[in-house]
């Protein structure tokens, strides 16, 4: 049995998250000891881990929580539920890799037509075309309204 500072030290948290985490519904309360502090069990420590890890990939609190409820209840939810979660967490990643890629190619761009000279920036190439780039979203935008 571990104490929350316990707890969220072997899970790399701080013992507010773990409150917060209980708060969402996420982690069931610790016991309470004779001395009234909360206590947690090692499955406690593992959803914990699983909460963390689904973090750092990227998966929201909700998505989360239908994580965790596949997982406490087998019986009554198949793969294809935490695969079709997982899928769509992997298009939405895709689709972020891409406008990163679009944005990188663009600014690549933009400073391989700069100079970088010490000269006045009154006709500098990237302040030009970040200009006409504007001025062309501009019009695209309003002749799509």
């Amino acid at each position: 049995m571990y104490k929350i500072g316990e707890l969220a030290k072997l899970a790399d948290v701080i013992p507010d998250t773990v409150r917060y985490y209980e708060k969402q519904g996420m982690m069931s309360l610790g016991e309470r000891s004779e001395a009234g502090y909360r206590l947690y069990t090692d499955n406690d420590l593992q959803r914990l881990r699983f909460i963390r890890y689904a973090k750092t990939i990227g998966f929201t609190l909700e998505t989360i929580k239908e994580l965790l409820s596949i997982r406490i209840d087998p019986a009554h939810h198949t793969c294809l539920e935490s695969k079709s979660i997982v899928d769509s967490r992997l298009a939405e990643v895709e689709h972020k890799l891409s406008e990163l890629i679009r944005m990188r190619d663009s600014l690549q761009r933009l400073s391989s037509a700069c100079c970088g000279g010490e000269h006045s920036s009154s006709s500098c190439s990237i302040l030009e075309a970040l200009e006409t780039g504007a001025s062309g979203d501009i019009a695209k935008s309003e002749n799509r309204a």
